[in-house]
């Protein structure tokens, strides 16, 4: 039998006793991993949670990495100061609004955030934490976003210019824009891309929350484009829909939306109201309005009711069977069977600002900006999963991809 020098017998063991203890490395060209990103606006960092399970925290990315340098610019310029300023008084309720949407690249390498009080999108590259790219939006603020299906383009409403900006997402390149109506804030790509879908919400921070005062508002409609000319082919007023249904009582102001598997029916929001109304593409009309409970310790002053928010968030169940809705002002969210509108017991959030659904569909996932958390609740049963911490006032939680083995950024 051959004999080993000691030295070599040793580091044999070592070695093997390492491999066998390590995880194995990832390897270059391994699938990026499914991740829910939750963006907290008030702190401008963005959480990494595992999409599915327990939400376990995976990492966590600086969205602001640039702050002195865009504050500077701020603070010497006398308009953008002004409308900063502005946001942080209103929309931000005494803060600054640093995050508000966030979507990644196909590969996961890099994140794609609309900032705000930066009234700007950057993508940042997940791995170094460094910015690839800015794209300042027109006028002063930057709002909701939507991921092309593809994962190639990304809108973003830049909210005090009437504008929509379509981006290449991996050059931050404008591939197309257009107008409008006052305020325009959610985006929703239609027909595998063909088409997308903007709600203009007018002015949700003035204090003329009457409802004899909603003609105050601003113009308000949705407005559909074709996203290879970005040409409107269809512009729709829910304010004749909402008085043709017998309800002139309710806002026009189009906020949260979700579309039918088919996307036959449109599910969403409006300002004031607590609850949702079902609109049928085919026919333009209103087809059903669904009250939900209010919480009796709701202030039942309009005034103070976030930026004109009663309930904002709405997500549905891959399969179309169920609704998941925030009940933003009432502190609780709740699962709602869409064949029967018929809603399970609420389940009690704090200010519960969005809503998505989880990596396997499953759950509904609520960002709680009033507790700084973020909770998944049961399709099935509509009973609460787990609840994790997060930072400073999340809202929006979107589900994205990171590299496979990806932690956070490098330290540099």
């Amino acid at each position: 039998m051959p004999r080993f020098p000691a030295r070599t017998l040793l580091a044999a063991c070592v070695l093997a006793a390492a491999t066998l203890g390590a995880a194995p490395a990832p390897q270059p060209g391994s699938a990026p991993r499914e991740v829910l990103f939750v963006g907290n606006n008030w702190e401008g960092t963005a959480d990494v949670l595992a999409s599915t399970g327990d939400l376990a925290k995976v990492g966590r990315i600086n969205v602001i990495p640039d702050k002195d340098e865009r504050l500077r610019e701020i603070y010497l310029n006398p308009v953008k100061l002004g409308f900063f300023l502005g946001i942080r008084a209103t929309a931000g309720e005494g803060h600054d609004q640093f995050v508000d949407d966030m979507y990644t690249t196909p590969d996961g390498s890099a994140v794609v955030a609309s900032r705000p009080s930066f009234a700007d999108v950057v993508s940042i590259d997940v791995r170094t934490g460094r910015i690839n790219w800015r794209f300042p939006v027109a006028g002063y603020r930057a709002d909701h976003m939507a991921l092309s299906p593809d994962g190639t383009r990304v809108a973003v409403s830049a909210s005090t210019a009437n504008t929509v900006h379509v981006l290449d997402i991996a050059t931050g390149r404008q591939v197309g824009s257009f107008t409008t109506g006052d305020k325009p804030h959610e985006n929703t790509f239609t027909q595998g891309g063909r088409y997308l879908w903007n709600s203009s919400i007018g002015d949700v921070t003035s204090a003329l929350d009457a409802p004899w005062l909603d003609w105050t508002k601003g113009d308000r409609k949705i407005t559909v484009v074709d996203t290879q000319t970005f040409r409107t082919v269809r512009v729709i007023d829910m304010r004749e829909r909402l008085d043709a249904f017998g309800r002139p009582d309710l806002s026009d102001a189009v906020r949260p939306m979700s579309f039918s598997p088919d996307e036959s029916k449109l599910y969403f929001q409006v300002s004031f109201f607590n609850g949702m109304v079902e609109y049928d593409v085919a026919t333009d009309r209103i087809t059903r309005i669904k009250e939900l409970p209010g919480n009796p310790a709701t202030s039942t002053d309009r005034t103070t009711w976030v930026n004109d928010s009663r309930h904002h968030g709405l997500s549905m169940s891959p399969d179309g069977a169920k609704l998941c809705v925030a009940g933003t002002m009432d502190d609780y969210a709740t699962v709602v069977d869409r064949a029967t509108l018929t809603e399970a017991p609420p389940v009690a959030a704090v200010k519960p600002y969005w809503a998505t659904v989880d990596g396997d569909g499953s759950a509904c996932v609520i960002s709680e900006s009033g507790a700084d958390r973020v909770t998944a609740i049961d399709f099935a049963t509509g009973t609460k999963r787990v609840s994790v911490p997060v930072g400073d006032h999340p809202q929006r939680v979107r589900l994205g991809h990171v590299p496979a083995g990806w932690s956070g950024p490098a330290a540099r």
